[in-house]
């Protein structure tokens, strides 16, 4: 099994739900990232979603786009990533790390890595570099079954998004090509956007399950502690993503990786009690 099954599966023993925080990376700070994904081990991180920076990210509400810009302006990209992740392994060996962005990185990275006999250097130096996962939100998934291979190839997952208004054919094609876990959208519209409805994520959360056999994350609208403890209570794992951007803006950079170990570790500390 690759790291994020064994978490999972580690996690479904001891009756524990995962929790699952997201990042810009190279936000607020160029150079912080690698520290800050061992901040978010330290709080309770099961599984890192690392966002690679794009300038035109269609899924991401303001906050997450203003971390990409200026993680752009930093000089951040798809090479500079896939070095924090190095970095990260260099000490960590266990959490599993997904890389969540947009088709235009990856395939430019193609391009620019070309190399004879390697159907995708993105995929190969991914791996090389410890990522576990990816998740591209402009991949639908009826066109992308080689590069699901090509990553299963290389011990890694393709993770697909689901909405409220994926209908049962587009879950059972996620179904066919998807592993390591599906991340559902609980609200319609872009990330840090809505209310989270509660009820309607427990609704749906069955339906997802007739056709996926792979462990639910929920995301979008989780905020604090008492929703993330709801959502852990009917699902397999919380994504919390534009709270954390947003908690890290005003950051000094010495304050970064505590202010994000304390906020993860109220959020663990509530999903536990559930």
């Amino acid at each position: 099994m690759g790291r994020i099954d064994t978490t999972f599966s580690a996690l479904k023993t001891q009756g524990r739900k995962a929790l699952i925080p997201f990042v810009t990376a190279g936000y607020p700070y160029a150079d912080v990232t690698p520290e800050l994904m061992h901040a978010m081990v330290a709080g309770g991180a099961d599984v890192i979603e690392l966002g690679v920076p794009f300038s035109d990210p269609s899924a991401d509400g303001p906050v997450i786009q203003k971390a990409g810009d200026k993680a752009l302006a930093f000089g951040i990209g798809l090479v500079q990533v896939l070095a924090m992740v190095r970095e990260f392994r260099q000490t960590n060996s266990t959490t599993p790390v997904v890389l969540m962005g947009y088709a235009n990185p990856v395939e430019r990275y193609d391009q620019k890595h070309a190399k004879s006999g390697i159907s995708s250097p993105f995929v190969k130096d991914a791996a090389e570099a410890g990522v576990d996962g990816v998740l591209i939100v402009d991949y639908p998934p009826e066109e992308c079954e080689a590069f699901a291979a090509d990553l299963r190839a290389h011990g890694m997952d393709l993770i697909f998004l689901l909405a409220p208004t994926s209908t049962d054919e587009r879950m059972a094609q996620v179904a066919r090509v998807a592993s390591g876990y599906v991340y559902y959208v609980s609200l319609k519209g872009v990330t840090g956007s809505g209310a989270l409805d509660v009820g309607a994520v427990e609704a749906m959360l069955p339906r997802i399950r007739r056709h996926i056999s792979t462990p639910v994350g929920v995301g979008f609208g989780i905020r604090d502690a008492a929703t993330a403890q709801a959502i852990a209570k009917v699902s397999d794992a919380v994504v919390i993503g534009s709270k954390i951007i947003q908690l890290l803006e005003d950051q000094p950079r010495d304050q970064v990786g505590a202010t994000v170990q304390t906020f993860l570790r109220e959020i663990r500390t509530a999903m536990d009690q559930g």
